[in-house]
C-alpha cells in the first residue's frame, strides 16, 4: 500500500516538477486525484510520470466546478499547484479559500521563482531558475559555454522533488498542531539548495569561480570521463587515494608515479596519460576490467542500455509497463513498499466516478466538467 496510504492528495494538471512531485506521493501510497481542463492537451497513456492517480475534468471556470474542487479539497491533506503567482486567487481556489474550508490542508505552489519577488510574474524554464543560482555557471568546460545538466536540478531536484518534501513535512506539522500552511516551492530556492555543499567549498577556499578548474567538475584526472576505443566512454571518480591506486594498478601503472595527484599543476599530464590508455580499447573491456571493483570507474550507458544493466536488473531498478520502460518507485520501503500504482488516465477518466462519490448525479458532472 506504501508509506502514504490514507493521505490524499489533489493535484491541479500542469507540467514538469509538479506532475513529477505527484507521482512521486502517488508511488509511496498516496491517493491522488488530478484536476484537468476539459479543453487541455490529451493526455498518452505511455507518460509513466502521469503513473498512480486518477484525472478528472473540471471547467474551473464555472462556479459550480469551483465549488466542486473544494469539496475535494476539503477531504485532502495536500495539494499540489504549478500555475503563476494569483492564478489560484483569481479562480477562486486561492490559499485563504482553500484553508478556510480545509484548515488542516498542506497547500503546495510549486513555482520557478517563488511566490514573491521582482521575477515572480516573469515566464522561466529550468535554465533560467538554475542560472541565477550559480549552478549553471558550474557546469561545463573551461572556455566553453555552461552545459545544461537536462532539466533535472531546477524543475526535478531542486523543483518536484523539495516540493514533495516540503508537502510531507506540513503534512506532518498539520497532524501534530491541527493547522494547515502553503508551502511555497520555487526552482530558484531548490536549486540553491542543492548548490549548497559547493558554496561550502567555496567558503572554505576549495572551489574555484572558473568553471572546469575544480575537482568535481571536470578538471581532476580521477573525476571525469574518458574516450574509449569504440567511442563509448567511462566515468572514472576515485577521489580517495586507495581507490585511485587501485585504478591505476589494474591499467599498469605506478602509483609511486602520482603522489602529487591532489595538485592541480599535475593534472594535465596524468589527464592525458588516462585519455591514451582508456582510448587504447573499447568501452566494455574497461567495464569489465573494473566491474565489482572499488576502482570507481563506470561505464556511461545510453538509457536503452541502462534498465538493462545486470546491477539494475537485479534491484528492479526499472520496470516495464504497458511495452513502456520507466524508473521504479524510490526510495524503497522494508516494510510499505511503493508500487508504481494505476496507469497514466486519459483526460477526465475518471470524472464520473470521483464526482459521483462527491453526491453530484449525471448531469451535474457534465455541466461542470465541460462536457456540455
Amino acid at each position: 500500500m506504501g508509506p502514504l496510504s490514507g493521505i490524499k492528495v489533489v493535484e491541479f494538471a500542469g507540467i514538469g516538477p509538479g506532475p513529477f512531485c505527484a507521482m512521486v506521493l502517488a508511488d509511496m501510497g498516496a491517493e491522488v486525484v488530478r484536476l484537468d481542463r476539459p479543453d487541455g492537451a490529451p493526455m498518452d497513456r505511455r507518460d509513466a510520470v502521469l503513473r498512480g492517480r486518477r484525472s478528472v475534468t473540471l471547467d474551473l471556470k464555472q462556479p459550480a466546478a469551483v465549488e466542486a474542487a473544494l469539496r475535494l479539497l476539503e477531504g485532502a491533506d495536500a495539494l499540489v499547484e504549478g500555475f503563476r503567482p494569483g492564478v489560484m486567487e483569481r479562480l477562486g481556489l486561492g490559499p485563504e479559500v482553500v484553508l478556510g474550508r480545509n484548515p488542516r490542508i498542506a497547500y503546495g505552489r510549486m513555482t520557478g521563482w517563488g511566490q514573491f519577488g521582482p521575477l515572480a510574474q516573469a515566464a522561466g524554464h529550468d535554465m533560467n531558475y538554475i542560472a541565477l543560482t550559480g549552478a549553471l555557471h558550474a557546469m561545463g568546460r573551461p572556455g566553453e559555454r555552461p552545459a545544461p545538466p537536462l532539466n533535472l536540478v531546477g524543475d526535478y531536484g531542486g523543483g518536484g522533488m523539495l516540493l514533495a518534501v516540503g508537502l510531507l513535512a506540513a503534512v506532518l506539522s498539520a497532524r501534530s498542531t491541527g493547522r494547515g500552511q502553503v508551502v511555497d516551492a520555487a526552482m530558484t530556492d531548490g536549486a540553491a539548495l542543492l548548490m549548497a555543499p559547493i558554496y561550502a567549498m567555496m567558503g572554505r577556499g576549495r572551489w574555484q569561480p572558473e568553471r572546469g578548474v575544480n575537482m568535481l567538475d571536470g578538471a581532476a584526472p580521477w573525476y571525469d570521463t574518458y574516450a574509449c576505443a569504440d567511442g563509448g566512454f567511462l566515468a572514472v571518480g576515485p577521489i580517495e587515494p586507495q581507490f585511485f591506486e587501485l585504478m591505476l594498478g589494474k591499467l599498469g601503472i605506478d602509483p609511486a608515479e602520482h603522489r602529487d595527484r591532489m595538485q592541480p599543476a599535475a593534472w594535465p599530464a596524468l589527464k592525458a596519460k588516462l585519455a591514451a590508455v582508456f582510448a587504447s580499447q573499447p568501452r566494455d573491456h574497461w567495464a569489465a576490467l573494473f566491474d565489482g571493483t572499488d576502482a570507481c570507474v563506470a561505464p556511461v550507458l545510453s538509457m536503452a542500455e541502462a534498465p538493462g544493466h545486470p546491477h539494475n536488473v537485479a534491484r528492479g531498478t526499472f520496470v516495464e509497463r504497458d511495452g513502456v520502460v520507466q524508473s521504479a518507485p524510490a526510495p524503497r520501503f522494508s516494510g510499505t513498499p511503493g508500487e508504481a500504482g494505476l496507469p497514466p488516465p486519459t483526460r477526465g477518466e475518471h470524472t464520473d466516478e470521483v464526482l459521483g462519490a462527491l453526491g453530484y448525479g449525471a448531469a451535474e458532472i457534465a455541466l461542470i466538467s465541460g462536457r456540455q
